[in-house]
């Protein structure tokens, strides 16, 4: 089984969170005893087990414990799997103490381990501070040298932290409440063997069925810790249990390292080539480098990530005039800039003060933009609005509990309710007197955030009423000037948040909006702009269907590979 694991680690660690399922895996199959093989040779469990009752009765014989309950055998009807030849199962208050007690001296130094010094990792070593005994005795859990400790509360339980407790001061320890611990007699079983399975997945996904309490503040009972059928193999064979998971975790150790340092260089890489085409100088120049890139694909663009990082970098080049050719007989920008600056004065409802100040801001590039394109402040060419919230919020008067007319727009919409970047519905409605104190759009418009997730930015599918997080680029009748703008806000975002103001919620006021330098290119090249990022969204878009669809193949075939593992 072991051979099965290593000729197909590739496998199995290149899938989804690969590794960690591997992990888990390792320690499911050393607790089914399909890990290591079994030595006809070895003391078979039954002895063990008859050795354990031996001490145990002479502890209770010395008057060292009290005398236990008879405690019912494990039926066919609830072992959870089949066992190898030489093992049995037993239970951990069979075979051990849970949740024992200690006794020494006040004065005595001993270790104290609160739940943040434990981790989660089969080989992760616990911290601990001295602690004198008489501070710590009460109102904590006591554990000894070799103890196992398992995490009974929520999220610690399903995140698996537990642990054997070693080199403990004067070997004695009190910690945390939220601790389950089980105390092997000494000589009779190996402690990680115990701990393996305390964090194997069979364990953690049935005790989290048998958790009680509150959300947030379940807990799993004693009685599951002590009575759970507990897979006992020879002593022997326990310890060579123990050093294969140490050699395979190693092994995960090495492949996570292999994976975080291929996917850094991979992640360099594409960075280093996006960055050669954003410093193309035309579009010539981009074509010829976008042919190189393309060579090269299905190499380079193996992550969501990458592929994000290629449309970012599309857009980009989309709005500085190097993905499609300028043709020379376009019309100037200069008689649509005057015609839109035109419309808006005439539409506008800003006061000569706000118009006189905007007027006085400097009009900065940015970057360099072709010669026949021209840049202009996006409020000299359109009204900017910001939206307004009624309050107080969930007033009856102005929010609807059912859906109405007016969809009242926020930020959290702009993510969960868009469909290739247009918003198409809302989860809330304000009433028509919510509406009147609120910011009407249309579709026409483009809404961008402007506080908290600044920058972000939607076409809408809808009219609606803007909360004050956002505002509207007003009355975009071009459809060609809408998609282009939209394509340069997404370029823009990561400079709107630059912008903003603000240390614990970022912000950008309409002032600083309207001051935006735009560059314009001629509506002919506005057109192609736009069909040419349609096409290459749709390509990246592409690459990521077929990156999600080999991701599951490889999943189904690791998933295969694990069940035939523990079969």
């Amino acid at each position: 089984m072991t051979a099965l694991l290593t000729n197909n680690l590739s496998l199995l660690a290149g899938a989804q969170n690969g590794v960690k399922k591997l992990r888990e895996l390792i320690l499911e199959l050393a607790v089914r005893g399909k890990l290591v093989p079994q030595d006809p040779d070895d003391e078979p469990a039954s002895e063990l087990l008859m050795r354990i009752a031996e001490a145990k009765a002479r502890l209770v014989a010395d008057g060292l414990i009290k005398k236990q309950k008879p405690l019912a055998e494990v039926g066919e009807e609830a072992e959870p799997f089949e066992l190898p030849a030489g093992w049995k199962w037993s239970s951990l208050s069979k075979v051990a103490f849970v949740n024992p007690r200690n006794a020494a001296a006040d004065s005595l130094e001993v270790s104290f381990v609160p739940m943040t010094f434990i981790g989660t990792r089969f080989d992760d070593r616990h911290a601990q501070e001295p602690r004198l005994w008489g501070e710590v005795k009460q109102g904590f859990t006591h554990f000894a040298e070799g103890d196992i400790g398992v995490a009974k509360i929520t999220p610690c339980f399903e995140n698996s932290k537990a642990c054997v407790f070693f080199n403990l001061k004067n070997g004695l320890g009190a910690g945390t409440t939220e601790l389950h611990i089980v105390r092997p007699i000494t000589g009779t079983l190996d402690p990680r063997y115990v701990l393996a399975y305390l964090k194997s997945p069979q364990f953690l996904l049935v005790g989290g069925t048998k958790m009680t309490g509150t959300a947030g503040q379940k807990r799993l009972p004693k009685d599951f810790v002590e009575a759970n059928p507990f897979p006992v193999p020879p002593l022997a064979e326990q310890h060579r249990i123990v050093a294969k998971v140490d050699e395979l975790m190693a092994l995960c150790d090495r492949l996570e390292a292999q994976q975080a340092g291929a996917e850094s260089a991979h992640a360099q890489l594409v960075h280093v080539l996006l960055d050669s085409l954003t410093q193309t100088s035309d579009a010539t120049d981009f074509a010829a480098n976008w042919q190189r890139l393309a060579e090269h694909f299905h190499t380079l663009f193996t992550t969501e990530t990458s592929i994000d990082a290629l449309k970012q970098t599309l857009l980009q080049l989309a709005v500085m005039g190097k993905l499609v050719p300028q043709d020379p007989s376009d019309a100037s920008t200069e008689l649509l800039i005057k015609k839109l600056i035109s419309k808006r004065r005439s539409t506008s409802k800003r006061s000569e003060k706000k118009e006189t100040a905007l007027q006085a801001v400097e009009l900065i590039h940015p970057f360099q933009a072709p010669t026949t394109w021209n840049w202009v402040k996006l409020g000299d060419i359109y009204e900017i609005q910001r939206g307004s919230s009624p309050r107080p919020k969930g007033d009856p008067r102005y929010f609807s509990s059912s859906p109405t007319k007016n969809h009242w727009i926020k930020i959290s919409d702009m993510s969960s309710r868009c469909l290739d970047g247009v918003l198409l519905s809302t989860d809330e409605y304000l009433t028509d007197e919510g509406a009147s104190h609120s910011r009407f759009v249309t579709p026409s418009d483009i809404i961008i955030a402007v506080s908290g997730s600044v920058g972000k930015t939607r076409k809408l599918g809808i009219s609606g009423y803007i909360y004050d997080g956002l505002i509207a680029i007003k009355s975009i009748e071009d459809e060609t000037m809408k998609d282009y703008l939209y394509i340069y806000f997404q370029v823009m975002e990561a400079d709107l948040l630059g912008a903003s103001t603000g240390s614990a919620w970022k912000n950008i006021n309409t002032a600083i909006a309207n001051a935006m330098p735009v560059p314009i290119p001629p509506i002919p090249e506005q057109h192609r702009i736009v069909a040419k990022v349609d096409q290459l969204m749709t390509l990246c878009d592409q690459l990521k269907t077929r990156l999600t669809q080999a991701r599951q193949l490889n999943e189904q075939l690791a998933s295969t590979l694990a069940e035939q593992a523990v079969a």
